[in-house]
């Protein structure tokens, strides 16, 4: 029983970990809270801990092999999630936030969408894997006594962590949305497309300078 205790409190405290950075999906999930509504900008945290969740899985099934294989594709990964963040930072930047007041009953259903936007931006930073092995060995998450059903709770605690930090962030947002107008909505989609746009320049840089240092 003590197992299952540490391995539910354990789990939960690593799905929170992992989602609270602040980064480009934390920023993107506050963006569609304020012009879309608190359900897409859900589903694309429910993308976002499903990423988390697979690569949770690959920490916990290879942990040498997805290091190795990081390590030997890290400057590559970084170019490529760095454009990637540039291009959807100049999308957001012309972006018109008027297009984003209508009622919900005006705007096409695209959960699936926002799930797989979330989905995809997560999984393009495949560094976080250093994160999570980090927080595996801080909280002794993989112990070599743990029985099959002890792994499925645990990643299972790992997903609903990631989700209850994304209910809570799109609960907190969506309650000061009605205080935005479409100026400010405006000024928040320019100043979420810069600090992408900053993050990503200097990833880029990160990553071609690293790349011809070789």
């Amino acid at each position: 029983m003590e197992y299952i205790w540490h391995i539910i409190s354990s789990g939960l405290l690593i799905g929170i970990f992992i989602s609270a950075p602040m980064g480009p999906v934390g920023m993107l999930v506050i963006q569609r809270t304020l012009n879309k509504g608190r359900f897409p900008a859900l589903f694309t945290g429910v993308g976002a801990a499903l990423s988390d969740l697979t690569y949770s899985l690959l920490t916990g099934l290879g942990i040498s092999f997805i290091t190795d294989f990081i390590e030997s594709k890290e400057l590559l990964l970084q170019i490529a999630g760095s454009l990637v963040l540039i291009g959807f930072a100049f999308y957001l930047f012309r972006t018109n936030p008027t297009a984003a007041l209508k009622k919900p009953d005006n705007v096409q259903n695209t959960f699936w969408k926002d799930l797989g936007t979330g989905f995809l931006f997560t999984f393009a930073n495949p560094l976080i894997l250093f994160f999570i092995i980090g927080l595996f060995a801080r909280f002794n998450f993989l112990l070599p006594e743990f029985r099959y059903y002890h792994f499925v709770l645990g990643y299972a605690c790992i997903f609903s962590g990631a989700l209850l930090w994304w209910w809570l962030i799109t609960y907190f947002v969506n309650k000061v949305r009605a205080h935005f107008n479409v100026r400010s909505l405006w000024i928040f989609n320019r100043i979420i497309s810069g600090v992408l746009f900053v993050m990503a320049l200097i990833g880029l840089y990160k990553g071609i300078s690293g790349y011809l240092a070789l």
